[in-house]
């Protein structure tokens, strides 16, 4: 007798998905709650789980269909599956060479392209295949440990190590039948290629809503400059005592989530939004911080920051951060927000106009620390100083409150004593 498997609930006002990768195949045995798919959402990825114990069978959907919630996309039959293939196994060789010639490829396709595609440690979970994308690995020169010999991030992560550690001027490995072809010749003189790749749920999601932002709102940008000194000196000096209590590294982005929450408290408009006819004010300040992931920018969410202590900031940020990486981020993390804080500094932006996330008013970019001559007390000094802009929906946010924002955030960042006494 057969099982259906159903694209379970995927979040709020969330209807459909694309199916990202098949992670079992016809035939393979299915344990209850493991994954047999990965499904890409405007958001996240998430896997489907067996709601049975049995073997792997049809497959209703194909890679790339979109399905909606409670739409069946798989069978799962009784029995106890095929048995593992121990010679397919033994012939995947364990170095593991950095291959940086092979950067950007798909790795799915590099994969599918051995002689031996249907070994079983060749279906990749989202978190593995994410990390072999990012470290430029060929997952068919890693041994797995896991199930019927499937690779676990643990095999992926231990085989970048070994790979970071071998020698740069070390002679490539021998070829082997399993190895990727070698990359085509390089395009004659005037001969022109394209490629169409078409484009991930998030991405047109991330496309859809900037582009919503421009056409509904009344968008506007102002910037200023803030001397940093101040805020890196603190953090020079207690940066150590700081770990040490705490746990987690003194950053810098508490320091600006803490003067935002600040300065909201003098403009209200900027930690508000538009719903209809009536304007939506908040007491408390829900933080959307842009974080990048492998797949995309993310934005999720800390909630109630009003109420946070610098470590409490600093420890959610990361957290989000380390999530983010895997690819763990779930729909609840990314929902809500009454203000967002962009840095696009690490990245190393000197200005910018961010776009707001709607249904926000307003959204703040950070932006690199460089050193510049400014004038104080008449002398001409050097100091690290840093833009900040102010995009905000001028429909709700009138100028003098924009400025008003940024010069408490200003005299905040370089008087950081106002952020513990709350001036």
């Amino acid at each position: 007798m057969a099982t259906e498997v159903k694209v379970p609930t995927l979040g709020e006002s969330i209807t459909e998905a694309t199916l990202g990768q098949w992670l079992k195949m016809p035939g393979d045995a299915v344990k209850v709650d493991e994954p047999i798919a990965s499904l890409e959402t405007d958001k996240v990825a998430i896997e489907v789980p067996s709601p049975v114990e049995g073997v792997m069978g049809d497959q209703l959907v194909a890679v790339g269909d979109t399905v909606a919630v409670g739409a069946a996309i798989a069978r799962i039959e009784s029995g106890s599956g095929m048995p593992a293939q121990p010679q397919a196994q033994q012939a995947v060789p364990a170095e593991v060479p950095v291959n940086p010639e092979g950067a950007g490829e798909n790795v799915e396709l590099r994969a599918g392209e051995a002689e031996d595609a249907d070994s079983p440690h060749l279906t990749l979970s989202p978190a593995v295949r994410r990390i072999v994308l990012e470290h430029h690995l060929d997952p068919s020169r890693i041994k797995g440990t896991g199930k019927d010999g499937r690779l676990t991030k643990d095999d992926v992560l231990a085989a970048a190590a070994k790979a970071r550690e071998a020698p740069a001027a070390a002679p490539p490995p021998p070829p082997s039948a399993a190895a990727p072809p070698p990359p085509p010749p390089r395009p004659s003189s005037g001969e022109r290629r394209e490629e169409r790749v078409r484009m991930t749920r998030l991405r047109q999601t991330v496309a859809r809503r900037l582009k919503e932002a421009q056409n509904t709102a009344a968008l506007l940008t102002t910037f200023n400059d803030v001397d940093m000194t101040a805020v890196m000196e603190a953090r020079s000096r207690y940066k150590d005592l700081f770990e040490k209590k705490h746990g987690i590294r003194l950053g810098f982005m508490s320091f600006f989530v803490k003067g935002a929450v600040l300065a909201a408290r003098d403009v209200p408009s900027v930690n508000a939004y538009i719903e209809g006819e009536e304007i939506v004010y908040h007491d408390y300040v829900d933080v959307s911080v842009a974080v990048s992931a492998p797949n995309g920018l993310v934005v999720p969410v800390i909630r109630d920051a009003q109420a946070l202590s610098f470590a409490e900031v600093e420890k959610t940020i990361a957290e989000f951060g380390r999530r983010a990486k895997e690819g763990s981020l779930t729909m609840a993390d990314m929902e809500g927000g009454t203000f967002t804080i962009s840095n696009g500094g690490v990245f190393g932006s000197l200005l910018s106009t961010p776009i707001i996330n709607p249904p926000q008013s307003a959204v703040l970019g950070m932006h690199r620390i460089e050193e510049r001559p400014v004038v104080r007390d008449g002398q001409v000094v050097v100091r690290p100083m840093m833009y900040l802009a102010l995009s905000y929906d001028h429909r709700l946010v009138d100028g003098r409150e924009a400025v008003t924002f940024l010069v408490r955030m200003k005299e905040a960042l370089e008087d950081p004593t106002r952020l513990l006494i709350d001036l």
